[in-house]
């Protein structure tokens, strides 16, 4: 038998004769166009055609422009090249032969040395699977449609393929129906009732076909009813614990037998609960729910099948029926609690006693009945009588899951005190079970559990502990509260691990406690806070200055973040603070509330603001300023007090200064101006009658008076610088003047003593004429003995303008000079202090005498300031000088 190989290159010249006639191409492929199962390996072959210009061994093979390797090729003859390639990829691809350009003739025909064929790909259909025919109900009677589904192994083979439906009831008739998809509907005319039916399923691609399972049944086993109707829930109140239902079949039982099938929940539950099959199998249109808790919404719903085993598809569920069930007297009882606080009055508790409802009330419950007793008194409100505390809820409350919590009664209690609380829940029907709780003396305290820890583990909260020393614990109650209430639930005594059961939220904190309770009577608590999931807090901590700040320090004080927006843990504060230039920050622990910043700028302007840290982030406070002070408090007054003291030292010690030292600013602030008519030398002027005038007390003299011997005269002028007591201060420069600006020295004239002490000012006044005057003796000067000839005195008298001589510069040198020269004077023996003396017998000095008289000196003895009355008798010989003193 010739092979495929063999048949094709038989068939290859007969081709080539075909390309001739209409288009001569000297490359021919073989096979054209083939569809390729993925996972197999594909052989083609090229034949070179009407050329000799090229042989087998000038051909090769691309692949999507890939050069495929030669070990894959076969060459058959010198004509014809085979290639072998394995089929990978689901993507069609192009496969060409081409040639070498091994002469001119093909490089200028090498479109005439190409060609390719179209790879397609795909997967073998292995199986038609899952084969499903129903036949759905129509109103009363089955819909003559009857419809299929299928599935085929691979899914997916990326070729065309085509199915066919046959349907075929036994010696009657055979349907067909052919598709593209895997669901076809075949229409019989009419339903074939209690006929067996065959029904299969063909599917033919390129690369094959096959062929699904046929389903021989009953005609009824591919029938589908509907659902059940006219369901109803009867509730009676005889039976608060049951629930009736009643339908009606959808088909006659002519057709069709049915079994039913029944679930049932609470509402809000997301369980349904499954009537068991072997209560409902059976023609029944009725059923009763029994076990059901009073007072609670149920729905129901029921569905039907064929009841053969085995036979026909369920229905669909029918629409849900609710029903409430009757009420009934309260199962279990109240979960009773305490909330305590500190009382009004000192050494007192307050005690609020509140209840959650019986764990099944039931129905709604409308009051409590409590009682409480103390160890002192007997029952409260009457011998065993019961206060009853009504009920208020509101629609909304009553419709949550949760069970409700009920403010009791609020008591106060001494700390010394005890106090046992009973309970009693009741609905419309009746009365729970009482439960009771007792309050022992703030000082007796049962001992806690120990080792509490709490953790977040899938969206709830965790504990455990450890029992507390004392084994007669009956029971715990693991308390939390938060800002949006309190809650709580109870565990068994051997229970040292559970959850939270209640409604837990994100982001808020609470206080976990767990308490042990011995027989009623309750521990001491153990608490721990703890969050389910933390955040970065909602605000930050708001600042809040208590005291004014100082000049270089402030201390800033904030609240604490609310509970409800914290959000988290509080692991730290950070504060922040800036003048205007640098951004200062300070990190604190998480139970600081307070912090004084130090080395501050004194009168400086400054912002703060805290930022509060969680394990998750963070959030800024609002913005404060403050300003710190110029100076302290008390500063200011330190400085005051400290000038003023120091003025008031300053003032104290001037004035003790002025007290001592009076007579020198005396001097220096007040000197005292000669008068010139008190002055003895203003006496002198010749104008005017000599007038003997008594000096003051407060005057003294600078003139000193000495009785001369003439006899003895020479002694004394050798001694007289040793003896001659004078005083050589300002007044015996005075003695010498005229007091009106001249000088009596027997020197050059010296400026007066009012033109020195007065200063520029008289100075300036007395600068354009000087006035001064003097004895002149006409022999006789600076110790010279007087000559035994008669020498007349002169009187001389100038006003010049001159300065003074330089003598003035020198006052010492003056006022010995002057003394000198009055010591000289009162030397020479012909001097009288009046005409009538007859000392001198010499009566050639009478003369002269005479010519003296107007000077008229009047020597006082040198121990006596006052003159005689023989003295003051004497006229002045100095007329007064008109041209004197200016007005000072």
């Amino acid at each position: 038998m010739m092979s495929a190989r063999e048949l094709v290159l038989l068939l290859l010249p007969l081709v080539a004769c075909v390309a001739t006639a209409e288009y001569v191409n000297h490359l021919v492929i073989s096979p054209l166009s083939p569809v390729l199962e993925i996972g197999t390996n594909f052989t083609a072959t090229c034949v070179i055609v009407n050329t000799d210009e090229a042989t087998a061994d000038n051909l090769y093979w691309n692949i999507s422009r890939t050069t495929i390797p030669e070990d894959q090729y076969t060459k058959i003859n010198q004509s014809a090249l085979s290639v072998t390639i394995p089929v990978r990829g689901e993507n069609p691809e192009w496969l060409f032969c081409l040639c070498k350009t091994v002469s001119p003739y093909i490089f200028l025909n090498n479109g005439r040395f190409m060609n390719a064929i179209f790879l397609t790909k795909g997967y073998r259909l292995e199986k038609v699977v899952n084969l499903t025919c129903v036949a759905v109900q129509e109103a009363s009677y089955i819909s003559s449609t009857i419809s299929c589904a299928w599935d085929t192994v691979p899914q997916s083979t990326h070729l065309a393929v085509t199915y066919s439906l046959i349907v075929q009831v036994i010696s009657v008739q055979t349907f067909n129906v052919s598709t593209s998809k895997t669901s076809a509907k075949v229409n019989l005319d009419v339903f074939p009732n209690h006929m067996m039916m065959e029904i299969w399923v063909e599917a033919w691609s390129r690369l094959g076909s096959v062929e699904s399972k046929h389903l021989k049944e009953d005609a009824c086993w591919f029938v589908k009813t509907n659902p059940p109707g006219n369901v109803t829930f009867i509730s009676e109140e005889t039976f608060p614990s049951s629930l009736l239902i009643n339908w009606t079949p959808p088909i006659a039982k002519e057709y069709l037998k049915l079994m039913y099938e029944i679930r049932f929940c609470s509402s809000g539950s997301q369980t349904w609960t499954y009537v068991p099959l072997v209560d409902t199998a059976k023609d029944i249109q009725s059923f009763r729910l029994q076990s059901l808790r009073p007072d609670t919404v149920y729905i129901t719903q029921v569905r039907c099948k064929n009841t053969r085993e085995g036979h026909g598809y369920w229905s669909e569920w029918s629409a849900n029926i609710t029903q409430r069930t009757p009420e009934a007297e309260p199962a279990g009882k109240p979960d009773l609690w305490r909330i305590i606080a500190e009382g009004d009055n000192e050494n007192e508790r307050q005690v609020l006693f509140i209840s959650k409802d019986p764990p099944f009330p039931n129905g709604k419950i409308t009051s409590f009945n409590i009682k409480f007793q103390t160890q002192m008194d007997k029952w409260k409100n009457g011998s065993l009588e019961w206060e009853k505390i009504p009920v208020i809820t509101s629609e909304a409350e009553s419709l949550r899951s949760q069970r409700t919590i009920t403010s009791l009664k609020q008591i106060h209690l001494a700390d010394k005190q005890t106090v046992r609380f009973h309970v009693i829940a009741f609905n419309s029907v009746g009365g729970s079970a009482e439960a009771s709780l007792s309050i022992s003396e703030k000082a007796h305290k049962l001992a806690p559990v120990e080792a509490l820890k709490v953790w977040p583990k899938e969206g709830q909260l965790w504990l455990s502990w450890k029992p507390p020393i004392n084994p007669a614990v009956s029971e715990y109650v693991v308390q939390w509260v938060s800002s949006e209430g309190i809650d709580w639930q109870r565990e068994k005594k051997n229970t040292t691990h559970t959850s939270i059961k209640g409604s837990i939220q994100k982001f808020l904190c609470y206080n976990v406690s767990v308490y042990p309770i011995y027989s009623g009577w309750i521990g001491r608590s153990a608490s721990v806070e703890a969050f389910l999931e933390q955040a970065a807090p909602l605000e930050g901590p708001s600042i809040e200055m208590n005291d004014k700040p100082g000049p270089s320090e402030a201390v800033l004080a904030w609240k604490e973040v609310p509970k409800h927006k914290r959000r988290g843990f509080i692991t730290s504060y950070t504060i922040f603070y800036t003048s205007g230039e640098a951004l200062n920050s300070i990190t604190v622990s998480g139970n600081t509330t307070s912090y004084k910043l130090k080395s501050l700028l004194r009168n400086t302007k400054y912002d703060a603001w805290v930022r509060a840290w969680t394990s998750r982030g963070y959030a800024d406070g609002f913005n404060h300023t403050f300003t710190t002070l110029k100076y302290a408090p008390g500063e200011i007054e330190v400085i005051v007090v400290g000038v003023s003291l120091g003025f008031l030292f300053v003032v104290i010690l001037t004035m003790l200064l002025c007290i001592y030292k009076r007579d020198v600013i005396k001097q220096n602030f007040w000197p005292q101006i000669p008068d010139p008519g008190e002055s003895t030398i203003g006496n002198w002027s010749p104008d005017y009658p000599l007038k003997a005038e008594t000096p003051k007390d407060n005057c003294p003299s600078g003139i000193s008076i000495l009785d001369v011997d003439p006899c003895d005269g020479k002694s004394v002028f050798e001694e007289d610088k040793a003896s001659l007591p004078l005083k050589k201060d300002k007044y015996l420069s005075e003695e010498h003047s005229s007091g009106i600006g001249g000088s009596s020295c027997m020197s050059s004239p010296r400026q007066s003593v009012s033109d020195s002490d007065e200063g520029g000012d008289m100075a300036d006044t007395t600068a354009s004429t000087v006035q001064y005057s003097s004895v002149v003796a006409a022999s006789g000067y600076k110790g010279q003995t007087p000559s035994s000839q008669p020498q007349q005195a002169i009187f001389s008298r100038s006003e010049s303008t001159q300065p003074l001589l330089d003598c003035e510069d020198h006052p010492d040198m003056l006022v010995q000079e002057g003394s000198r020269q009055f010591q000289h004077f009162l030397h020479q023996p012909c001097f009288s202090l009046s005409a009538g003396n007859q000392d001198c017998s010499d009566t050639a000095g009478l003369s002269q005498l005479e010519l003296l008289e107007p000077l008229d000196f009047c020597p006082l003895e040198e121990d006596s300031e006052t003159p005689t009355d023989s003295q003051a008798a004497a006229g002045s010989s100095y007329m007064p000088q008109l041209g004197g003193y200016r007005p000072q």
